[in-house]
């Protein structure tokens, strides 16, 4: 039996695709092993967001190869797009394939035979990919892909060149795979995909995300659904209206911000400015009261002053964000921002990155600390040393010192703040549900 081995590095669609190319290996009579073990097949799904993704791609490839110099390195992703013929060239990689028709590419890692690199074909202009969606065995929480690719063509970004424009899935085909999912035992579905906030513009009568939701969260049932990254431009009164009724929504929004400060916004391409930010939060907070909002910001971006760096704190200071994920800003070649002039130096980034991590983490402990007091509904996940943790609804930690509560949405009372998360018991009076 042959022993197959996915390694995968980046967003939640990398995971989502690599969950799918497991499905395919397990119906093809492989045998899916850890990544740590000796495989004959690695395939490494990989990232290209950063440089630094891409090193560390070539790294996990490098690494399979010296747990077993005779296996096959297979890479799929961005990655694999941006450097096929280098991967190829220098041996990390025997095979390359990309972002398209993962089934093909899974049947091509099976059939090899180690005589000369491949270097798959791929079809930018390929309609949506058509994947099962996987729900891990043990697991409470599954991914689900709606769209594909990206039209917005940021000025740091190389994706929009390697995942192509946006390819949203058919509205009909998504509602199957939520009810599959939840007859599989998922608690809560992660939508995702490149550039979500983007669904339904290619498709006929371009329906919007909020309706594809419509029609999603009634076929989810109980099960919880959480979306994935947003631009802010999606949240609009009528967005907000039309979702706030259904309580199976998780309150939770992750709103990349990427900067606080308008003329920085402006040389990265984005297509809102912190007015229109500023005015997505408060419709979130008026009709989501218990709403978590989260966000990304880089650090650095090309002639980034102090000044502009000092209207980032202070926006994140206006805002309160539940949680910041700062980072400084990556060159890639290829993109508008590796050519902009006044390249911010790297000490410079990196200390950016720890001022606005310490304020970001103070105010999230803030934040946290509003919590205690409050019932709130917990997906727990796992148990370790009589301690079993979960996620609140808005996506906050949740730990409890009891035990056998896993897959289990239950009812609990937040008692502190602490550990970067909510500690309390569930309300009195409540017992364990049956498992789903």
């Amino acid at each position: 039996m042959t022993r197959i081995a996915f390694i995968t590095l980046g967003c939640k669609t990398n995971q989502f695709e690599t969950q799918a190319m497991e499905m395919y290996a397990r119906e093809a009579g492989c045998e899916v092993v850890p990544p740590e073990e000796k495989a004959d097949i690695y395939v490494v799904n990989t990232c290209a967001v950063t440089s630094n993704a891409g090193k560390k791609s070539r790294q996990e490839m490098r690494g399979a190869r010296k747990r077993n110099p005779e296996a096959v390195i297979a890479a799929c992703g961005c990655y694999s797009l941006l450097a096929a013929e280098e991967l190829l060239r220098s041996g990390d990689a025997d095979l390359s394939g990309g972002n398209r028709d993962h089934k093909a590419f899974l049947e091509a890692c099976l059939a090899y035979r180690k005589d000369s690199p491949v270097l798959l074909p791929t079809d930018e202009k390929a309609p949506f990919e058509r994947l099962p969606a996987g729900h891990p065995a043990g697991r409470t929480r599954s991914l689900l892909k709606i769209e594909d690719g990206c039209s917005n063509f940021c000025a740091y970004c190389v994706i929009p060149y390697l995942r192509g424009r946006v390819r949203s899935g058919d509205p009909r085909f998504l509602e199957a795979e939520v009810k599959r999912l939840v007859s599989d035992g998922a608690r809560e579905i992660v939508i995702t995909g490149i550039e979500i906030a983007s669904y339904g513009e290619d498709l006929p009568g371009k329906p919007t995300l909020a309706s594809l939701l419509e029609l999603l969260l009634p076929a989810a049932g109980e099960a919880r659904l959480r979306l994935g990254s947003l631009e802010p431009r999606v949240i609009t009164e009528e967005f907000c209206r039309k979702l706030s009724g259904y309580p199976s929504l998780c309150p939770h929004f992750h709103l990349s911000l990427q900067s606080g400060s308008d003329t920085v916004l402006k040389r990265m391409g984005r297509k809102y400015d912190t007015a229109l930010f500023r005015r997505s939060v408060g419709l979130l907070r008026e009709y989501f009261p218990d709403a978590a909002i989260t966000t990304d910001i880089i650090t650095g971006f090309p002639g980034e002053t102090e000044e502009e760096f000092r209207e980032t704190l202070d926006f994140c200071r206006e805002i309160r964000f539940d949680r910041v994920h700062a980072f400084p800003y990556s060159m890639r070649e290829g993109t508008r921002a590796a050519r902009m002039p006044d390249q911010v130096p790297r000490a410079v980034k990196e200390e950016r990155v720890a001022v606005l991590s310490e304020l970001s983490g103070a105010i999230a402990s803030e934040k946290l600390g509003e919590s205690v007091g409050k019932t709130v509904r917990v997906l727990f996940e796992t148990e370790e040393n009589g301690v079993s943790t979960g996620y609140t609804a808005n996506y906050h930690a949740f730990f409890t010192r009891r035990t056998g509560l896993s897959g289990r949405l239950l009812p609990a009372v937040v008692r502190e703040a602490k550990d970067g998360g909510l500690w309390g018991e569930l309300l009195p009076g409540e017992e364990p549900a049956a498992r789903a």
